[in-house]
């Protein structure tokens, strides 16, 4: 017996939507990532990006437990001497909560040009309006 192997061009795509309101980040992010990676699937190929298209919606509403808000740090460098930048993660989920979801959820994806792909996937809004519907997304109860 043969072992399957999905090629790219034969992979069916989905597309979820994922209300994140009242949602902890990190168990957010590790329920949303099978799906970008397409473990879900019983076609899941580890070299072929087999994953589903991802909207999170209400970004802004996503809970940090614990003092996460003044202790955790979102830490970025320039490039130049120095240039070490680290806002905490409360001030990021008032001015950014996209960047910061989005960074979360990257952060459980793989770390190739493959995770890449797949992580383009992610779609990440504050408000609870999406551009999307024409694909018809399901709903994803976490």
């Amino acid at each position: 017996m043969k072992s399957f192997m999905a090629k790219k061009e034969t992979v069916k795509r989905d597309w979820y939507v994922v209300d994140a309101k009242g949602e902890t980040l990190g168990r957010l992010a590790s329920k949303i990532s099978p799906y970008l990676t397409g473990k879900n699937k019983p076609t899941y190929t580890p070299h072929v990006d087999t994953g589903d298209f991802v909207i999170v919606l209400n970004a802004d509403k996503v809970r940090l437990t614990g003092k996460k808000e003044q202790d955790k740090m979102f830490r970025w460098h320039t490039g130049y001497m120095g240039g070490l930048k680290e806002i905490p993660y409360g001030e990021m989920l008032e001015k950014h909560p996209e960047k910061l979801v989005r960074r979360t959820i990257k952060g459980m994806l793989p770390k190739s040009k493959l995770g890449k792909k797949m992580a383009k996937k992610l779609k990440v809004y504050a408000s609870d309006e999406h551009p999307h519907s024409a694909q018809q997304p399901k709903e994803l109860e976490l």
